[in-house]
């Protein structure tokens, strides 16, 4: 029989709380952080240039509607295909090393794309093999990089160290795609992707820099015994999976307002200035989230993430009317907002209850079903509304989207997880996994 035992926080460096109170900016005092969110803040900037010049790189050489698609597709099925092996090399190596790597591939491909843009050399095939080689390089990235946090930021300062990350991100994707418009209009998608190769650079020599305490390293098994190691400690916590259940279908619900907003703001609401004033408040929300993240720390962190993110259901509702374009625009902040929100506390709580020698496996899976289940949601809402129609498909989409987030707070393992008074979290009591110094049994 499983043992029972208490959650309790696991990051390695707890015991230095020395900045622990000293305000949202806290983590920033720490070099090892700062030089962290330095690098990755400016591969951000690099990141929201280049997602909109990947779409006309490929129409400039002569692409489709058709090749755009299958471009992403191809980085997408990347990214599942490797995101599990990326789960158990973080966990095996230093995760630190593995991000730079990952960093370092990364900018090696935009470097290419770049130069066969500018020389006019560049073919559909070649940009899509660029975007599979990319999609597997994140594939190891996140997971290492949900793994190495805690081992330079203190567990009481992690939840705002998470919102400095996603604040970031948020911040250039406001005014990242008008300026990549901007530049692909005056000098094309070539340097574009020339300076996405910079800023990976710039963050593989941050990574280069890093201090990171030492960590035993867990003993090397078949791969296969690794990733059902990973399984076990999530199946073991409730307050993980039910969670992951409730994100899985706010996620499928999504797709709904990806395929048919669009449709709705050219039909109902005036066009794509419609949908571009939606797309900015969503963009807005999502940096408001991010500060939002920073100061606020609820005390049951669990409960107040989930009650934001069921802010989903809002644009979606909005929608299916629809309301005036500025109502839909506020109710696409909220949902950001609420979404930032509970990524960022998610994460944290994560990173403070998985045990170090497991937890880029379990991010792992957490990215897996969380790429794997937007996929399939655009495949279906499309013939799912001309069945049922627009408002019928946006109601049940904003169902899942707020009525799972609200019924996981019936868990009591969820509702249990608390925060410290010295800024960290702990859990209920779980049914602990199997030994891990003892081999699983495939």
């Amino acid at each position: 029989m499983a043992a029972v035992r208490k959650e309790t926080k696991v990051t390695g460096t707890s015991n230095d709380t020395a900045h622990g109170k000293s305000g949202p900016l806290a983590p920033l005092a720490r070099r090892a952080f700062r030089v962290l969110w330095t690098g990755q803040t400016v591969s951000s900037a690099g990141d929201a240039l280049v997602q909109i010049a990947f779409v006309f790189a490929i129409l400039r050489v002569g692409g489709t509607a058709s090749d755009i698609g299958f471009t992403a597709a191809a980085q997408a099925i990347a990214r599942i295909a490797f995101v599990l092996a990326g789960g158990v090399w973080a966990d095996r190596l230093r995760r630190d090393v593995v991000m730079l790597v990952s960093d370092g591939l990364r900018a090696a491909v935009q470097a290419a794309l770049a130069v066969l843009l500018l020389t006019g050399r560049a073919h559909v095939w070649e940009l899509g093999l660029g975007a599979a080689v990319y999609g597997a390089a994140q594939s190891f990235f996140g997971p290492a990089s949900a793994g190495l946090l805690p081992e330079i930021v203190p567990g009481e300062q992690l939840q705002r160290a998470n919102a400095l990350m996603g604040f970031s991100a948020s911040f250039f994707s406001v005014g990242g795609p008008a300026a990549a418009g901007l530049l692909i209009a005056f000098f094309g998608p070539g340097p574009l992707f020339a300076i996405d190769a910079a800023t990976f650079v710039v963050s593989a020599a941050s990574l280069s820099v890093l201090r990171v305490p030492p960590r035993s390293l867990p003993e090397r098994q078949s791969f296969r015994t690794d990733l059902v190691t990973g399984w076990r400690e999530l199946a073991s916590r409730p307050w993980y999976w039910i969670n992951l259940i409730a994100h899985t279908l706010w996620n499928l619900s999504t797709a709904a307002y990806i395929v048919l907003g669009p449709v709705i703001a050219e039909r109902m609401l005036g066009g794509a200035s419609a949908w571009g004033t939606i797309s900015a408040g969503y963009a807005l929300g999502a940096a408001a989230g991010g500060l939002i993240a920073l100061r606020l720390r609820p005390a049951r962190p669990l409960v107040a993430a989930n009650l934001a993110l069921a802010l989903g259901a809002c644009p979606l509702l909005a929608l299916a009317v629809p309301l005036a374009t500025w109502k839909i625009a506020i109710a696409a902040a909220l949902a950001s907002a609420g979404m930032l929100f509970l990524n960022t506390v998610w994460t944290a709580t994560m990173q403070q209850l998985i045990p170090d020698e497991v937890r880029s496996r379990v991010d792992s899976y957490d990215w897996l079903i969380s790429l794997v289940i937007l996929p399939a949601g655009l495949v279906i809402v499309g013939p799912l509304a001309a069945r049922i129609g627009d408002a019928t498909t946006l109601v049940g989409a904003a169902l899942l989207a707020g009525v799972p987030p609200v019924s996981v707070l019936l868990v009591p393992a969820i509702r249990g997880i608390r925060r410290n008074k010295d800024g960290t979290v702990s859990g209920p009591p779980i049914s602990g996994p199997p030994d891990r110094d003892a081999p699983a049994r495939v």
